[in-house]
């Protein structure tokens, strides 16, 4: 029996998101049915309603979520009703030519639900990341299901499923962050913060953060930035290779996801150094670099894919990490909100007034 509840739908480019009434068939093989708890208002979600993605309209956004599996299809062996899950948009396949070397997290063939929610009138929907969690419900792959202890709370849980695990691996799984490094984030919102705990947590000397608000730079401090720098103000290169003795960083994320600031993270970084791409760019974006400047540095120039996780092996760690007091996922909470309120947290991520705001339901 198919089940109607509440969803936030972009239907056209640039339009405000409305909520409405979606239909969500019951899961057929290897897929789940979750009752959404809670889901933060990711940046990307802002990219599907500007047309940053594709423009596969209508989407049913919300993808940053946390749950409990309400029922599974046949053949499904990783999670039963009542677990406690955190959702993801790489279920890996076990099978593509990256998961049979040993890195899942790679995996080039990560899928979603096959059935499709749909409005009332039949129009399809194409859910945000394969997951479309601003809905009391919600479809997906069981392999998009990560089940955690349900003692942590939703809202701070949820987080994982996209920003925070993006900047959190993007320091410690891409950027291969260990003690005594130097690091630098460019960018402070909510992946730029979490790349600046997981460089706290893999034992980085000196995080640099670095951003154009004093706000936000004030608060990556309460996550482990050790020097600010405001690139308002400052020559953000110049800056990060004063307080690092003239050389630059051992590992440069940029969280911005633009062309100038990526130019920032190569020149920032020492020789042989590392630089981590976790931002994301539009289509439109180019850069351009002198091939022998490429050359000449050394190092390593990478792209950090979903913090090249593997939520089977991360997310539970990292809720035992906040449970320990070790992870403060609940800083990364600005407000809480209901589903109507979507899109007026949109406008307040856009002024830079939240890390996340996370509705609730």
């Amino acid at each position: 029996m198919a089940h109607e509840v509440r969803g936030v739908i972009a239907r056209e480019k640039g339009a405000p998101v409305s909520v409405e009434t979606i239909v969500v068939p019951d899961p057929g093989p290897g897929e789940a049915l979750v009752k959404v708890q809670a889901c933060g208002v990711c940046h990307t979600d802002l990219h599907y309603r500007e047309g940053g993605i594709n423009d596969e309209f209508p989407f049913l956004l919300g993808h940053e979520a946390a749950g409990v599996v309400e029922q599974v299809g046949e053949g499904v062996t990783e999670v039963a009703p009542g677990d406690y899950v955190i959702l993801n948009w790489r279920a890996v396949c076990g099978q593509c030519r990256a998961c049979a070397k040993g890195r899942p997290w790679y995996c080039f063939a990560t899928h979603n639900a096959r059935q499709k929610m749909t409005l009332t009138d039949g129009t399809e929907l194409a859910p945000a990341l394969g997951i479309g969690a601003f809905a009391e419900k919600t479809l997906v792959a069981a392999g998009q299901c990560t089940k955690v202890d349900p003692a942590a709370s939703p809202a701070a849980a949820g987080l994982l499923g996209c920003g925070i695990m993006a900047g959190l691996g993007a320091a410690i799984n891409t950027g291969g962050v260990t003690r005594g490094d130097s690091v630098a984030v460019i960018g402070c919102g909510g992946v730029g913060n979490a790349a600046i705990a997981g460089a706290r947590l893999a034992g980085a000397s000196k995080i640099i953060a670095v951003d154009l608000d004093d706000r936000k730079l004030e608060g990556a401090t309460r996550f482990g930035a050790t020097d600010t720098v405001n690139s308002a103000e400052d020559d953000p290169v110049a800056a990060i290779r004063k307080l690092t003795g003239g050389n630059g960083a051992d590992v440069v994320i940029e969280a911005v996801g633009r062309p100038e600031t990526y130019e920032q993270a190569f020149y920032a970084r020492d020789l042989a150094g590392t630089v981590v791409l976790v931002g994301v760019p539009t289509p439109d974006m180019r850069i351009d670099l002198p091939l022998l400047d490429v050359f000449g540095r050394g190092g390593a120039l990478k792209s950090s894919w979903y913090g090249d996780c593997l939520p089977s092996r991360d997310f539970p760690m990292l809720i035992d990490l906040y449970q320990q007091g070790r992870l403060d996922l609940d800083g990364f909470v600005s407000e809480t909100i209901a589903l109507d309120e979507v899109e007026a947290a949109f406008d307040k991520m856009q002024r830079g007034e939240v890390l996340r705001s996370v509705v609730l339901l």
